[in-house]
């Protein structure tokens, strides 16, 4: 494990102000449940001054409980960055596709056979293809998501959209393997320059051009006026790697992949060994309060005060 020194503390050691965590693989684990120690690192660490966050692609709404329970209360980035907020109601940042948009982009999905989901910050609306009928118009609790969250299932979504006026923050497309999603993404990738994408395994996910996860950083980074370089970037998943390597410290879990775990500055323990408290308290135990830090800076730059 290989840590890199980024902004300096008043002895010359690496001085981070702001923890940003992804949620899958990272706090939580591949059975959907939240590791006790989380909790803790966060409190450690908001004890010296830091302020945490958290990243992922998942929607608002279990964002925001996971949020709550790890005793996070700042503004959160979510939906592969396309939503930043602390209320749902009173967003930060948001994109999204817009109408017309969406409404081409699934027409040309509904040639394909494969699931598709329209998600916002409030709810998910799917066709009917693959799905139980038993579930059909239903609320449900996905089995891994912890927060409550609107499913509507539907024959026809892009006469919905029309009729509905739909603007999702995501589209997301599953397909019975993953090169029938190359095949769609090359396809649309041809027809739209107004949506980016990426494939994740057998799932196409499609959002607004112009927005990542580190895009979402970048935002409140600028937002918190904390420079980049002062960030620590705690991930487990190809679609962190991006934001791992831009961060000041790039934390890859144990169970990431390995291109993953090969370009990040530290390798921690996996999720299930604990690993977001193991590199909390190995890394921050390391470093002063922020509060007085700054104090410290300051005398330098005016010894007379």
């Amino acid at each position: 494990m290989v840590i890199a020194t980024t902004g300096v503390d008043g002895r010359g050691n690496s001085m981070h102000r702001l923890l940003i965590m992804n949620i899958d693989g990272t706090i939580i684990d591949a059975s959907g449940r939240l590791q006790k120690s989380v909790k803790q690192a966060v409190k450690y660490v908001q004890n010296k001054g830091v302020k945490v966050t958290l990243f992922t692609s998942r929607n608002f709404l279990f964002a925001k409980e996971i949020a709550k329970t790890i005793h996070v209360q700042n503004e959160i980035i979510t939906h592969h960055g396309t939503f930043i907020a602390e209320d749902k109601d009173q967003p930060l940042f948001e994109k999204r596709i817009e109408n017309e948009i969406a409404y081409d982009v699934v027409r040309l999905l509904d040639s394909f056979e494969c699931q598709i989901t329209l998600v916002d910050e409030s709810r998910a609306i799917s066709n009917r293809k693959k799905i139980d009928k038993e579930f059909l118009g239903r609320v449900i609790i996905a089995p891994k998501n912890q927060s409550l969250y609107h499913y509507q299932f539907m024959n026809n979504i892009s006469e919905a959209i029309w009729r509905k006026q739909i603007h999702p923050l995501h589209i997301k497309a599953e397909f019975i393997n993953e090169q029938e999603g190359r095949t769609a993404m090359d396809i649309l990738k041809g027809m739209f320059y107004e949506v980016d994408m990426m494939v994740e395994g057998n799932q196409l996910i499609i959002i607004p051009n112009g927005v990542t996860k580190l895009s979402g950083i970048l935002f409140l980074c600028d937002y918190w006026q904390i420079p980049l370089e002062e960030t620590v970037v705690i991930g487990s998943g190809n679609d962190d790697l991006e934001a791992i390597e831009a961060a000041g410290l790039g934390v890859a879990m144990g169970n990431a992949p390995e291109e993953v775990k090969r370009k990040a500055d530290w390798v921690t323990r996996k999720d299930r060994e604990d690993g977001v408290w193991y590199f909390v308290y190995e890394h921050f135990r390391k470093q002063q309060p922020i509060e007085f830090l700054e104090k410290i800076s300051e005398y330098k730059n005016d010894p007379v005060k």
